[in-house]
């Protein structure tokens, strides 16, 4: 990842982020629109809770740009345990989709063609950790009789 995007995601999450909890609510009502079934997901969840643990991994992620590999061990160990909650690899491009959706939505005219690359890129590093860690964790799947 360039200086330029890491710069570009600092900016502009410094600008989403000023909105706090409306822009975890916007992310979350956006996810379940995409997929109705993620809410299933979510049931038992205390949500403003939740809220608030995506909000922190976000700020981290942004905080830790320079230092992505540092990262990896605690985004593995988040894939890993996402796979007991029922996560499975398709709803990450969900949970792409509803992120870059709703930092638009946060950034009005400051969402830029160079930023939405700039936050797929980071997500694509983000998640392509927590996937691979979670396809290790899963037990081979039984061959088909």
């Amino acid at each position: 990842m360039t200086p330029e995007k890491k710069l570009l995601i600092r900016r502009t999450w410094e600008q989403a982020a000023t909105a706090g909890d409306a822009v975890a609510v916007l992310f979350y009502e956006r996810l379940f629109e995409i997929d109705p079934s993620l809410e299933f997901l979510f049931a038992q969840s205390d949500m403003a809770a939740q809220r608030a643990k995506l909000l922190r991994a976000l700020a981290l992620a942004v905080a830790s740009l320079d230092r992505l590999e540092a990262l990896e061990p605690t985004l593995a160990e988040l894939g890993r345990r996402h796979v007991g909650y029922g996560v499975r690899r398709h709803h990450y491009k969900v949970v792409g989709a509803a992120l870059l959706w709703t930092l638009r939505r946060a950034l009005g005219e400051a969402w830029t063609r160079e930023v939405e690359d700039a936050w797929s890129e980071v997500y694509a590093l983000v998640s392509g950790i927590m996937i691979a860690a979670a396809e290790e964790a899963q037990p081979p799947r039984m061959a088909a009789l």
